[in-house]
């Protein structure tokens, strides 16, 4: 199977199974989205997605954020980890966003990536799910299955981005990204792998990796 037809079979093999694909993170606007990815750096979605209400009680926009100290944010986060870093992150990029930008978050890759701890990630996923812009946010899940997939040679998360970018069509990147990440959490994971239940990595995998 050349790569041609393996990137064919992913894209109806995961339009087949989520032809409905639901936004791993709650937000309700570029602003939440925002913090909410930071947020997620070496956390799960589950556990953010049970820290940012509280966060977003006392202050679901810049205005409000930057009322709150570092220290109260810090203390809200914890549980998500790297609470000091991301604490700042959070204010700091809040303070940027009403001194530059109105408080409004910009449809602009190079304006997020100056933000504090924002880097291409959270900016192509803020890119991709909050407006709408095509981008291929690359996370651990799409890392481990490009390279089982035989798609990427697995050297880091910039190349995987490139592979994907290059052999999947632009109109259905922000479509795949999270395709990709919902299949490798229930089909394809890093531990407890059951090739059986895996059924793209069996039909286009590398040998090398194959039971």
């Amino acid at each position: 199977m050349n790569k041609k037809d393996k990137v064919e079979f992913v894209i109806k093999t995961l339009n087949d199974l989520y032809p409905e694909i639901p936004i791993p993170l709650d937000h309700k606007d570029p602003y939440t989205l925002l913090v909410a990815v930071l947020l997620s750096a070496q956390c799960t979605d589950v556990r953010v997605n049970q820290i940012t209400p509280l966060l977003f009680a006392k202050a679901d926009n810049p205005y409000d954020m930057v009322k709150l100290s570092v220290e109260e944010i810090k203390a809200i986060i914890k549980p998500c980890g790297l609470s000091p870093m991301k604490s700042k992150g959070i204010y700091g990029l809040s303070q940027i966003l009403i001194e530059k930008y109105n408080g409004e978050v910009p449809c602009d890759f190079e304006a997020l990536e100056e933000l504090p701890a924002v880097g291409h990630k959270t900016a192509s996923v803020v890119m991709s799910q909050a407006f709408g812009v095509p981008a291929f946010p690359v996370d651990t899940h799409i890392h481990r299955l490009m390279y089982r997939w035989g798609l990427s040679n697995g050297k880091n998360v910039q190349q995987t981005e490139k592979d994907a970018k290059r052999l999947f069509p632009k109109e259905l990147w922000n479509d795949l990204h999270l395709q990709i990440i919902w299949y490798g959490r229930e089909y394809s994971p890093a531990r407890g792998w059951n090739l059986e239940k895996d059924v793209i990595t069996k039909t286009v995998g590398r040998r090398s990796i194959l039971p």
